[in-house]
């Protein structure tokens, strides 16, 4: 064989395999500059297929992958943000700032912090100078815009039911509406009762004591016809109560018990519905028992000036039975009769206008009021204000429980919404926007806040001022309550039993449960805790036991109020006057050591030993002090009765003379009113 030399390779196979190396070269770098620009979140694209190597791919034609995506992407042009002149409101809520300057409400509160030392959330609200500073930082030009107010937000005072409805009598759009009438009279007259056979339900057995503890609003039907009753509680401690009552109501009817006559809350009821200027009806209950007396009834209301239709007057007087049901027909027929001549109409097409009857905190629903609309229609999503409290109606649901959308003047509704628990007797105001409302209700805070100190808030400028009045004892309370109506009588209760020296001071007051919280407050205070229809707790009642704090619990207002006028006699700076126990004549004088002994006779009385006594010696005082020690002989004694003879021996006095008087006296405590 012959040994042929090794052909070389043509250069055209050197070209082609340094074309083939530089084309995976570029594979490679295309690769990895697209590996960055995977999707976000999916996986990473596998290079090599299932069963081949990367050898076997197709070359990759064209631009690189990264390349190509840029191209596809333009760059999104930059937005350049708002500035210039803007007007911004006396107060705003972060978040509205944020939408109103175009940029994140981080940006805003990141703002507040870091270069104003200014502390706020998103939905705080913040006046004028800290948004202008804010808006300036970032290029605005601010200025001061005036805040809009509704004709309902300007007015100054709460109108009446009557007062509400003449101030838009001329309206186009007034419609006849359901008389709000209150039930008012004293208590047991059967008030509840013959709202109850009224309503066909039973409201007496779930009422403490078979008394009213809060306002209670219901809407009947008669005759195709409705009538909303408020049973306003009859005890005197809820007077604030029932004149709220009187101020929503058209017609007041006095229930007056024919077997027990006109009674100091019947006299105050009557006044509080001529203080509203609206009608009145009495009924005369129980006219079924056999003691009734209806004709002394009668002539007793003449006497404090309600004349009667049958003594000539013009007050209606229906005699009736709620337990029987005798008369109920009667009386509605009179109320629909008085209130067709009284023309009681309203405007449903405004923005609704209302009063808060009742208000309690649910543990799973959270602030519920009942309210009393008065003008207008209170629809679903309405923006509300309340007192200072601003909030949106989340939910509406009538005196049955029922869910509803809308409620029409003289409808009473509970609604969900408020972020705290109102006070009852707030009017309720519907706005046109939620940023309207939410000023409105920061500007009554404002309001209320430079308004004198209610019952119930200590300052410390108060408590300097009370040091100030010279020697004062107070009774530092915590009152907690099922209902704010329940609260607010009980303050007023507690407000009257105040003395010249004396004064109670409620440090604390809510709604809900008593708290640990409160605990701490009392215990810090030496203050009791009243809790009214509520209960401490389980870490409150622990910790209450582990201080010393003393908590009562009350179902009964005037069980309350006899407690408390109990403790505060015990709190009284006691008054002392000086009362004679008894005179000793002094016949002899003994020695034993030192020690002079007086040999006495006791002439009225007795002498004690222990006692304070004073010597005199012709009609004046030689010494003062007390009794060291009495004997009888050799045996020492307690006491000594009148026409015995015994030794005395006075502390640190020796000077006794013959015919000098021992007189015992001693201190006793005056019993207020004694």
């Amino acid at each position: 064989m012959n040994n042929a030399a090794v052909a070389p390779r043509p250069p055209e196979r050197e070209r082609d395999r340094d074309r083939d190396r530089d084309r995976d070269r570029e594979r490679e770098r295309s690769r990895d500059n697209a590996a960055p620009q995977r999707t976000q979140g999916g996986p990473p694209r596998s290079n090599n297929r299932p069963g081949g190597n990367n050898n076997n791919r197709r070359p990759n034609s064209g631009r690189p992958t990264a390349q190509r995506t840029q191209e596809r992407r333009p760059p999104a042009p930059v937005k350049e943000k708002p500035t210039g002149p803007i007007s911004l409101p006396p107060q705003i809520v972060v978040k509205d700032l944020a939408d109103m300057l175009s940029v994140s409400p981080i940006e805003i509160i990141r703002d507040l912090i870091n270069k104003h030392a200014i502390f706020a959330s998103i939905n705080q609200v913040v006046d004028y100078d800290k948004a202008a500073l804010v808006a300036t930082d970032l290029g605005f030009e601010p200025s001061p815009a005036a805040a809009t107010e509704s004709p309902a937000v300007r007015s100054e005072r709460p109108l009446s039911a009557n007062e509400a409805m003449m101030a838009t009598r001329d309206d186009e759009n007034m419609v006849t509406i359901p008389p709000v009438v209150t039930i008012m009279g004293h208590v047991d007259h059967g008030k509840t009762s013959l709202l109850d056979t009224i309503r066909k339900t039973k409201v007496a057995a779930g009422e403490a004591g078979g008394i009213t503890q809060h306002i209670g609003a219901y809407q009947v039907e008669v005759n195709g016809k409705k009538i909303t009753f408020l049973d306003t509680p009859g005890h005197e401690a809820f007077t604030a109560m029932r004149a709220r009552g009187a101020q929503v109501t058209h017609i007041a009817i006095i229930v007056v018990a024919a077997d027990d006559g006109v009674m100091p809350q019947t006299r105050e009821a009557i006044d509080h519905a001529r203080a509203a200027k609206v009608p009145i009806i009495i009924a005369l209950n129980k006219i079924d028992k056999a003691n009734a007396n209806p004709d002394r009834v009668k002539q007793q209301l003449a006497e404090i000036g309600v004349v009667i239709e049958e003594y000539g007057g013009d007050v209606v007087c229906v005699p009736i039975s709620a337990r029987r049901g005798e008369g109920i027909d009667e009386l509605l027929d009179y109320i629909l009769l008085v209130a067709e001549v009284q023309d009681i109409k309203a405007n449903p097409n405004r923005l609704a206008t209302g009063v808060i009857i009742e208000a309690r905190l649910e543990k799973n629903s959270g602030a519920i009021a009942t309210v009393l609309v008065q003008q207008g229609t209170l629809k679903m999503g309405d923006n509300i204000v309340v007192g200072s409290i601003s909030g949106k109606v989340r939910a509406m649901f009538n005196d049955r429980g029922k869910r509803i959308q809308k409620a029409t003047p003289s409808t009473p509704v509970s609604i969900l919404g408020l972020p705290e628990v109102p006070n009852a007797g707030d009017r309720l105001e519907v706005m046109p926007d939620e940023r309207t409302a939410k000023q409105q209700a920061e500007s009554e805070a404002e309001k209320r806040e430079n308004e004198a100190m209610p019952l119930g808030q200590v300052s410390l400028d108060t408590l300097y001022m009370q040091m100030q009045e010279g020697t004062v004892k107070e009774l530092n309370v915590v009152i907690k309550s099922d209902v704010q109506g329940s609260l607010e009588a009980i303050k007023g209760a507690l407000s009257k039993l105040s003395e010249e020296n004396l004064k109670v001071r409620l440090i604390r007051e809510g709604i809900g449960n008593i708290s640990e919280t409160d605990v701490h407050l009392a215990a810090a205070s030496g203050a009791i805790i009243i809790g009214f229809n509520v209960k401490a707790d389980g870490a409150a009642a622990r910790e209450a036991q582990r201080e010393g704090v003393d908590i009562r619990y009350y179902n009964i207002i005037y069980k309350l109020i006899e407690d408390i006028q109990a403790a505060l006699v015990g709190m009284l700076e006691p008054t002392y006057r000086e009362v004679v126990d008894g005179h000793a004549e002094i016949l002899q004088t003994f020695k034993a050591g030192k020690t002079l002994i007086a040999g006495c006779r006791v002439t009225d009385g007795r002498i004690t030993r222990g006692s304070q006594v004073r010597l005199m010696r012709k009609d004046e005082k030689v010494f003062e002090g007390k009794v060291a020690s009495l004997r009888r002989g050799k045996d020492d004694v307690r006491e000594v009765l009148t026409g015995y003879e015994c030794g005395i021996l006075l502390e640190d006095f020796n000077g006794y003379e013959v015919g000098d008087i021992i007189e015992a006296f001693s201190q006793e405590r005056v019993t207020p009113g004694a």
